[in-house]
């Protein structure tokens, strides 16, 4: 095999795997909020605990009221083909970025570089011959 064609399955190969490892790191990068401090910590005077206590309470408040609102019956989502004018049922939140279609998309890739190789590796083999 030449120089050339080494340099081309190289890049290709390099290629093939930056495409496959990109989305796999986008599926694992890390989201979750960074912990803050919690107004009772923070609070060191009388006056302080004061007005940590009446945020707690207006928040108990707020946290109660929004859980009396959210006992009403909610619409669900159609299963199957959707109706003109209604929104798609989606799973986990509206992300369709699924760990299968991950795993499928990887697969494919893998399958058209070892086809390459195949194609390559023949191409090589019937030059060298003539």
């Amino acid at each position: 095999m030449s120089r050339h064609l080494r340099l081309r399955f190289a890049v290709l190969t390099a290629v093939a795997a930056g495409t496959m490892l990109l989305p796999a790191a986008v599926a694992v990068a890390d989201s979750t909020p960074k912990p803050t401090p919690t107004a009772s910590a923070a609070a060191s005077s009388p006056r302080d605990k004061a007005v940590a206590e009446k945020k707690a309470a207006a928040d108990r408040a707020a946290q109660a009221a929004k859980a009396a609102k959210g006992a009403a019956p909610t619409k669900t989502m159609p299963r199957g083909p959707v109706a003109a004018g209604e929104a798609p049922a989606t799973q986990g939140g509206g992300s369709s970025n699924t760990t299968s279609t991950l795993i499928a998309s990887s697969a494919a890739a893998l399958l058209l570089a070892g086809a390459g190789t195949i194609v390559l590796r023949r191409r090589s083999t019937a030059h060298e011959a003539n």
